[in-house]
């Protein structure tokens, strides 16, 4: 199973490489990069669109149709356009999001921002996002962009991610933490 999950990065890598060099080539980098933003977008959105871009038993003309239609209702620009039709022609669309990933952060990567994942129990108001921003900008000492999610389970607080580094202030956990020390000292929980 880790050998799959390594051959599919690997391939998301290779794939969005390529897609990073033709855009440099024609000056499109931040065009590919809204293409593809608002693409990942449609994605965690809809179910069925997943669903397709993974189904082994679609057809690739059928597949390659229905990327075509949603691309073009994204009004998506003609580089993404091809791009995601050879994709979805070399029967590659299960490994789109990685390459969706792959693009951004190698684009985020020559820029030297550095990307947070920012897990919170309830959505952020624009100035706790504001706030995180600030926190993550003074400790890592550049420009920082955040991807944000919310995680019901976590009660409340939250989980911030960044590079190798993870800070984790959420209820959840620290109710984990509580229970495991009562459990070590005798007490019933």
């Amino acid at each position: 199973m880790a050998i799959e999950g390594t051959g599919v990065s690997e391939l998301a890598t290779r794939y969005s490489i390529a897609l990073f060099e033709l855009a440099d080539e024609n000056k499109a980098l931040d065009q590919v990069a809204g293409d593809l933003v608002a693409l990942k977008q449609i994605l965690a959105e809809s179910a069925d669109l997943r669903r397709l871009v993974r189904s082994p038993v679609i057809s690739r003309a059928d597949q390659g149709r229905a990327m075509a239609a949603v691309l073009d209702r994204a009004e998506v620009s003609d580089l993404t356009k091809r791009f995601i039709g050879l994709v979805a022609k070399n029967r590659r669309l299960f490994a789109l999001e990685g390459m969706i990933e792959g693009y951004l952060a190698e684009l985020a990567r020559r820029r030297g921002e550095v990307t947070a994942q920012v897990t919170s129990a309830q959505p952020l108001s624009d100035a706790q996002l504001a706030a995180v921003v600030d926190a993550l900008k003074a400790s890592i000492g550049s420009k920082v962009l955040i991807n944000t999610s919310v995680d019901p389970a976590l009660i409340g607080g939250m989980i911030v991610k960044f590079g190798s580094r993870m800070v984790d202030t959420s209820v959840r956990t620290k109710l984990n933490k509580l229970q495991l020390a009562m459990k070590a000292s005798g007490g019933s929980v």
